[in-house]
């Protein structure tokens, strides 16, 4: 099936989706380039304190817009969690884990700025994930210009797997994610493919990269 298992399309709960309706565009875009299901994955990080309950009523608002309009796409809800002090430990301890395909946890660490992790290891979290029998996803590996190849490959080693962006291979974040998710895909990593789907510009590069032929992976549980 051709699943995205990374998007921000639920309305107002972080940098994606603004709006039901803005929801709705997104969902009618990812659909015309022949999605059949959309894993929401809100963030929760210290600057979107996401929760089940949150992410679920968003969730709800959505899913029943979608079936009003007739549009005939699944939805999942899940998140993206961010391994930062103010909200990785609440997610653990009030067991808030939401798996993508009831095995899959997308694991995010800062974008540019390694130190706010502070004491977290993302090593040791990873492994600890896996002891609960679920599948750590590092999602766009290619986008933490400080993460070295040996530090990705150690984690690869333990069990995780790499999402990267269909946006990043479309050059949406510019030329050095672009060479590092080449890169990566060249090492023969990659486990999943994402739209990390936010906003209208995602749409439009998206969108036209789809256009010149790539195409959308089918999903895989592995």
């Amino acid at each position: 099936m051709k699943t995205d298992i990374h998007s921000h399309i639920l309305p107002a709960l972080d940098d994606g989706a603004i709006s039901l309706e803005n929801s709705i565009e997104l969902i009618c875009a990812m659909k015309s380039w022949g999605f059949e299901r959309i894993t929401c994955t809100p963030h929760i990080n210290a600057l979107y304190r996401n929760t089940p309950d949150s992410i679920n009523r968003a969730f709800e608002l959505l899913k029943n817009e979608a079936e009003n309009r007739g549009i005939d796409i699944q939805l999942r809800m899940s998140a993206e969690y961010r391994l930062v002090p103010e909200t990785w430990p609440h997610v653990i301890e009030n067991k808030w884990l939401m798996p993508i395909e009831d095995r899959l946890i997308l694991m995010e660490l800062p974008i540019s700025k390694p130190q706010e992790m502070g004491w977290i290891k993302p090593l040791d979290e990873f492994k600890r994930i896996i002891t609960m029998g679920l599948t750590p996803v590092l999602p766009h590996p290619e986008r933490y210009f400080y993460l070295s190849e040996k530090e990705l490959m150690k984690y690869v080693e333990a069990g995780v797997k790499i999402q990267c962006n269909y946006g990043s291979f479309a050059g949406l974040y510019g030329s050095e994610a672009q060479r590092n998710a080449e890169h990566i895909k060249n090492l023969g990593i990659i486990s999943y493919y994402g739209t990390d789907m936010h906003n209208m510009l995602y749409v439009k590069t998206i969108g036209d990269w789809f256009r010149q032929g790539n195409p959308i992976a089918e999903l895989e549980i592995r």
